[in-house]
């Protein structure tokens, strides 16, 4: 598990625990506002909705006690009206506080004062004890008071309405908590899901796929691998086989060369046939290096060291050919392999891109340091360069590069490529190229970068040194 992926997926957990905690919030504070307009609707508020109405029917009922009073004068008739007179003053006030707007309020205050002249009007009936028969003063203050009466009417109507206005606005506000509430919650979840299907994907693309290819990878390798120890096997029983009759051929024809006295025309027949057997007998050599590779001989070195040996042998052959070799200069990097076969694999390099450069061209050495995975494992490394100007590598031809015994030379033997790659894997390296058509190609030596030092000769396998 990288650090990358390491810092994506904390960031998407946060997130996640984030935007989990703001849906909790988001209905927390939704729920208590709901409860709050509950607690309105089913107490004080649904009381002050009542309240106009409650008014208007007491105050009629105190009208028919001054009218009644007003046409017999009993005594009982205003004390019943005073008392009931003093209870709707005190219920007025208790009215205030339930309210829940301004004009509410401000109506209740016109009334309360518009109720104490109502009140006063009541009392100049009372006082002026008017007989049986009413005369035109008692209507005029009859009328006074219904004046009044009509007033406060009109002042419980407005109230209603104002009620009215109250409880629509008080339903908005109840619909608006609701609506968002729903909208909190719709993008908490839709955030959610996207952070969550944000995850899989990290998951998806940092675990499950790198296994995936490594699966069908290490199935690739483990098959290869298989036919490679089977065709080792066979090539190394070929390989003995050949070798014993070829140099008894080859001792034979050395022996009758020098015993018989050949004209010119057969002891060039016969240089031709022991040059022939030579060249089997490095096909041979080659075919066991590949079948039976011997173990490197490790120690720390200068990885850019082989590269002024190899430019110091093949220059000469390879300026005959209009090919220039040139060393850039790098960056001072160890590594841990074997002298002789890593000069092995660069020459072999060399040779071919040598061969892939028709007429004039370059070939370039250089080393540079790297940060890849390398079995499995991001390690720092060193590059070894072989760059070359030549035709590149045709598409159809790069997919059996490393095969071994496949060649498009003519005395070729297809196993260059092939003893190349199982050195550097050896080493527990990797060989890799990159190439481009008409531009050339450049073939890479990977290799672990091992900590400054001398000379540090341990034999063995790249496993035994935590290769």
């Amino acid at each position: 598990m990288t650090t990358a992926f390491r810092v994506r997926l904390a960031l998407l957990v946060a997130g996640m625990g984030m935007v989990a905690g703001l849906m909790l919030w988001s209905v927390q504070s939704s729920w208590h506002r709901i409860t709050q307009l509950e607690r309105k609707l089913t107490g004080a508020h649904l009381e002050s909705f009542r309240l106009a109405a409650d008014f208007q029917q007491r105050l009629l009922r105190l009208n028919g006690a001054i009218f009644r009073f007003a046409a017999r004068g009993e005594p009982a008739t205003w004390t019943e009206f005073e008392q009931a007179s003093a209870q709707l003053d005190h219920w007025i006030d208790e009215q205030n506080p339930k309210l829940s707007t301004a004009e509410e309020r401000a109506l209740l205050d016109q009334i309360n004062s518009t109720y104490d002249i109502y009140l006063a009007a009541a009392r100049r009936l009372h006082t002026n004890q008017q007989p049986a028969t009413a005369t035109g003063p008692e209507f005029g203050q009859l009328e006074d008071f219904d004046t009044q009466s009509r007033r406060l009417l009109q002042l419980g109507t407005r109230l209603s309405e104002a009620h009215r206005v109250a409880e629509e606005s008080f339903l908005t506000g109840a619909n608006q908590a609701l609506a968002k509430l729903r909208a909190s919650l719709l993008g908490s979840l839709l955030v959610l899901l996207g952070l969550v299907s944000g995850l899989g994907w990290v998951i998806y693309r940092d675990l499950i796929a790198p296994l995936r290819i490594k699966l069908v990878q290490s199935e690739e390798m483990l098959e290869k691998q298989e036919k490679l120890a089977t065709l080792g096997t066979l090539a190394a029983g070929i390989a003995h086989e050949i070798r014993n009759p070829l140099t008894s051929v080859k001792a034979r024809l050395y022996t009758l060369d020098k015993h018989l006295d050949a004209p010119a025309l057969a002891r060039k027949d016969a240089e031709i046939i022991s040059t022939e057997i030579s060249r089997l007998e490095c096909i041979v050599q080659e075919v066991l290096s590949f079948a039976r590779p011997s173990e490197p001989e490790l120690r720390i070195l200068a990885a850019a060291a082989p590269f002024r040996e190899i430019q110091a042998l093949m220059s000469s052959s390879l300026d005959s050919r209009a090919v220039r070799l040139v060393v850039e200069p790098g960056p001072e990097l160890f590594v841990q392999a074997d002298v002789a076969q890593l000069k092995q694999v660069l020459i072999n390099l060399v040779r071919n891109a040598a061969e892939a450069i028709e007429g004039e061209g370059t070939i370039t050495l250089r080393l540079r340091a790297d940060h890849v995975r390398l079995r499995g494992q991001l390690r720092d490394v060193a590059v070894l360069e072989v760059a070359d100007t030549g035709k590149g590598i045709p598409a159809e031809i790069q997919e059996r590069l490393f095969d071994p015994f496949f060649t498009t030379k003519e005395a070729g033997t297809g196993l260059g490529l092939s003893i190349a790659a199982r050195i550097i894997e050896k080493h527990g390296g990797a060989l890799q190229y990159q190439t481009r058509a008409g531009r050339g190609t450049i073939f890479g030596i990977v290799l672990p970068q091992a900590p400054r030092g001398g000379a540090n000769d341990r034999p063995g396998a790249p496993e035994d040194r935590g290769q």
